[in-house]
């Protein structure tokens, strides 16, 4: 069928929907169509990497069980060949990528950026990679949903609801948990929740968990029943292991900047792949539970069976000594941090939401064992303990406390922990919070100025497109330009009373105002005597074009006083901003996000 038989279909189609579906029933059947497709890709991801595993476990490759530690390096040759070679593109992490797309691109996502993951994700994982596929997942169902919202020519603020659509039905999907999707999209994405935002993120969960259901059965990430309720007397621990998991996130966020910064050192990739991959395979050898995602990891903690979660280890010989098990659980706490980190800075591709986890399940164990095995005569639970370990490091991490309580609260299909998930999860938030206030996710967004939030005046401001406030029908004039010129080739040719003065090379080096020249425009003896140097004014706060956000020009009118700014790239003149044009468009926007 030719391109314009394809664009009357959409349009015949596009028409009947504006005649006979109202645009909030529309909006609920695309959440559903969201929901749908984000539980179909977290299920192909899911599917393609246990297919690699599978192959990599298989006896044509018997010689991983002695060398799987060299397995992750070559999964990410795979991923560095893929694309240096083939597809050109550097990998970037999928939520922040979303969280810049809302932000400055209006929710509009590239494709080769949101899908690459499909690809890259299931190899770096399948092979072996200490990261975990639920932020591919939840990349590239934002990405479908961005197409879809571009193929229905639906509004922006719609847009943005449907991306978090995709975020809740992938954490659906995956965890079989929709309440948990439905905070994750509010408190990650900052979407208000309304009715209008409650309902088709309730839709797109149970979408996606139906399309789980109905493709995996009852299948779970997670068996596990609460058998050890909670007990008052227990208190003073959870909150010693919400002050623990604080700290843990802390570090896991410090962490994961501090190496990503040493790798940028780096400028080549190959050099940063070797350097990579050699340390997640020292790391490999010595604590083989860092190897892929580390699911298994926590569903083995959860079940009391510590020796198959730490696996066969150089120590296999004294780990009956429980001391020398806290050791290495320890240093899973530790290092996972640093193998996930690391497998990023190396060209890998994945999330940080499961790592995160691995490490909370392993700090929670840690502590409980600490606890039973001081001779106190305490006993606390150990599976407990792991999922409220969880729960701290998500809350401190991703700074999403609600979320973590009711992902925990859905895996155990219980609310016996929900005390001690409050207790623990807040104190997590609290201290993290206030140490860091942004997440792992929108820290560099938010040094970059491009990060919403719930605050809507912010949100507005970080919206806005300073590119459509600037004005450039001023007339230039020259330093060497006498006050003939100035009049008769400027002033009789403007209605503005601002005239931008540049040198040769179109740098903005001053200003010539109505108010400079008043009292001496009508006097015909100064014609020539006059120049523009003589009459200008230095322009001493200008806006940074491509670096100034709408928050920064706000303030700089403010600290000023005056009613126009001159905008500048690297110098040179480009237009104005006038603070009534900055106001009108803050107002604009402001209705459009608020109605």
């Amino acid at each position: 069928m030719s391109s314009p038989s394809k664009k009357t279909i959409l349009y015949k189609i596009l028409k009947w929907r504006y005649r006979n579906i109202s645009n909030k029933n529309f909006i609920l059947l695309l959440s559903i169509l969201v929901g749908f497709t984000a539980g179909l890709i977290s299920l192909l991801l899911k599917n393609i990497t246990h297919l690699i595993q599978v192959v990599l476990e298989s006896d044509i490759l018997s010689w991983q069980t002695s060398f799987y530690f060299i397995i992750p390096v070559v999964g990410l040759l795979i991923v560095y060949v893929f694309t240096k070679f083939i597809i050109k593109k550097n990998v970037r992490s999928a939520i922040p990528l979303i969280l810049h797309s809302l932000s400055k691109k209006d929710g509009i996502i590239k494709p080769i950026h949101g899908y690459l993951p499909l690809i890259l994700a299931p190899i770096t994982v399948g092979f072996g990679g200490s990261v975990g596929l639920l932020g591919p997942a939840i990349g590239s169902g934002s990405t479908l949903s961005s197409d879809i919202c571009t193929l229905f020519k639906v509004s922006g603020k719609t847009r943005f609801l449907l991306i978090g659509c995709a975020a809740a039905g992938a954490i659906s999907a995956v965890f079989k948990s929709p309440l948990a999707g439905l905070v994750f999209a509010v408190e990650v994405f900052s979407l208000d929740l309304t009715l209008a935002s409650l309902l088709p993120l309730l839709f797109a969960s149970v979408s996606a968990i139906i399309t789980s259901y109905f493709f995996l059965g009852d299948e779970v990430l997670f068996r596990f029943d609460v058998i050890e309720k909670f007990d008052i007397y227990d208190t003073p621990f959870y909150i010693i292991l919400g002050i623990g998991t604080a700290f843990a996130s802390i570090y896991f966020t410090k962490m994961y900047f501090g190496i990503l910064h040493f790798f940028d050192r780096f400028s080549k990739k190959i050099h940063r792949l070797l350097i990579g991959g050699l340390a997640i395979g020292i790391m490999l050898y010595f604590i083989p539970p860092l190897y892929g995602e580390g699911l298994g990891f926590i569903n083995d903690l959860l079940h009391g069976d510590h020796y198959t979660a730490i696996g066969k280890t150089p120590f296999d010989s004294i780990t009956e000594n429980i001391w020398i098990v806290i050791a290495l659980l320890t240093g899973i706490t530790i290092f996972k941090a640093v193998a996930m980190t690391a497998t990023f800075a190396a060209g890998g591709s994945g999330g940080v939401f499961i790592p995160t986890m691995v490490m909370g399940s392993s700090l929670g164990n840690v502590v409980s064992k600490v606890i039973n095995n001081l001779g106190l005569g305490i006993e606390v639970s150990e599976s407990n303990f792991t999922l409220l370990g969880m729960a701290g490091l998500i809350a401190g991490v991703l700074h999403a406390p609600l979320t973590s309580i009711f992902l925990i609260a859905e895996i155990t299909s219980s609310y016996e922990l929900f005390v001690p998930l409050m207790i623990t999860t807040s104190i997590s938030f609290f201290i993290s919070k206030n140490k860091m206030e942004h997440n792992i996710y929108t820290t560099e967004l938010a040094e970059q100025g491009h990060l919403l939030t719930h605050d809507k005046d912010q949100t507005v401001l970080t919206l806005m497109n300073l590119e459509d406030c600037i004005e450039t029908n001023f007339i230039v004039v020259k330093s060497n330009y006498t006050l003939k010129q100035l009049l008769s080739e400027a002033v009789a040719k403007s209605n503005r009373n601002l005239f931008p003065v540049t040198d040769e090379l179109n740098n903005l080096i001053g200003m010539v105002s109505l108010d400079d020249i008043r009292d001496i425009m009508f006097d015909i003896t100064m014609y020539h005597k006059v120049k523009v140097d003589t009459l200008m004014s230095q322009t001493s706060t200008v806006i940074m074009y491509e670096q100034d956000d709408a928050k920064t020009v706000m303030q700089k009118f403010q600290d000023t006083g005056v009613w126009n700014l001159p905008v500048v790239k690297d110098g040179k003149y480009v237009g104005f901003i006038s603070k009534s044009k900055l106001l009108t468009s803050y107002r604009r926007k402001l209705i459009n996000f608020t109605r």
